[in-house]
């Protein structure tokens, strides 16, 4: 979800905790990134983000089944958010530069909001699943725009083989046994186009965030301060659209999944703003396009579904396209 070529200003010297790595983490130096200091252990950390994210969309899907839409999305960033603040509390705010709180914070805002309410907006198991193909475009996106701001040459032309790749194996995979029916896509698309536009962009944001705001942040990471933020978000959006209490009164089960969803997304925003802002953004955006493969077998255990021939086909595609991305960086 980023780039060595961010530019990002100054050094690994302070997480977001005001912590950092050990003098013995293995680091490397990128020159794309303009001699910013690269961590082997913040990269992965950075994808361990990437398995919590896996169990996003079952859970998210979930909640908002018990909830609702509106008030299961607030729910978990409200939930999320205080657990980021108990564990992982955010810099002292004149720590953060004016630009990253502005730009970054309203494009992490967005995207989140957007991600959430689209998926609790899918009108059908069908819908959903459309839904998150089209959120899950923000890993091509990513690679593509990380490409073409590193000023390496024809960076995007050398990446593009491998991101189609990867796109075909993520639309195989999350498809389900019978593969997506385009028709039946663009229907439901002309019927309830809301959630598919947030997804999209949502997913354009977010791309944007991944690869951009590192260089603003100057080493201090925004999660556990933008993540309260969008909670207060989902909370105005639940109250403007109406919708009250659900009809009949959520039991444990479902309050164990606003926190099982509340830590997989805030676990997963924390471990990867760590990483993007410390470790190979270039490694972890290819790494990312493993998020639909394994969100897509977390969510059939879930949801008690099974995985198909198509399914292991497209994780098959998305390890190849990855592992074309992977050399082409590998050669810069």
């Amino acid at each position: 979800m980023a780039n060595d070529g961010s530019g990002q200003k100054g050094s690994s010297t302070a997480a977001s905790a005001g912590t950092s790595a050990p003098a013995t983490t293995p680091t490397t130096t990128s020159a794309a990134s303009g001699g910013h200091v690269v961590s082997a252990r913040a990269t992965t950390i950075g994808l361990m983000a990437i398995l919590l994210w896996s169990f996003m969309a079952g859970t998210v899907r979930i909640v908002a089944e018990d909830f609702g839409a509106t008030l299961g999305s607030a729910l978990i960033y409200t939930v999320g958010g205080i657990l980021l603040l108990i564990f992982r509390r955010p810099a002292p705010i004149r720590q953060f530069p004016k630009k990253y709180l502005i730009v970054g914070g309203l494009l992490f805002i967005f995207y989140e909001s957007s991600i959430s309410l689209s998926l609790g907006l899918a009108s059908t198991a069908a819908s959903s699943v459309e839904v998150s193909l089209v959120n899950y475009l923000w890993p091509t996106m990513m690679v593509l725009l990380a490409a073409g701001v590193s000023h390496r040459r024809h960076a995007v032309l050398k990446v593009l083989p491998g991101a189609v790749v990867a796109t075909v194996g993520v639309a195989l995979a999350v498809g389900g046994n019978s593969g997506l029916d385009w028709h039946l896509a663009a229907t439901h698309i002309a019927a309830n186009p809301l959630p598919y536009a947030l997804a999209f962009m949502g997913a354009f944001a977010w791309s944007i965030y991944a690869v951009f705001t590192p260089a603003m942040a100057h080493g201090v990471d925004g999660t556990s301060l933008f993540f309260p933020c969008v909670a207060v978000a989902l909370w105005i959006i639940h109250f403007a659209s109406g919708q009250g209490m659900p009809a009949t009164t959520p039991g444990p089960v479902a309050w164990l999944f606003v926190l099982l969803a509340a830590c997989a997304i805030g676990g997963g925003y924390a471990c990867w703003g760590y990483g993007i802002l410390h470790g190979s953004m270039e490694r972890l955006a290819i790494a990312s396009y493993a998020t639909p493969v394994l969100s897509t077998a977390a969510s059939a255990v879930l949801l008690g579904l099974a995985l198909s021939l198509p399914f292991w086909c497209g994780a098959l595609l998305v390890a190849a396209g990855s592992v074309l991305n992977y050399l082409v960086s590998a050669r810069k």
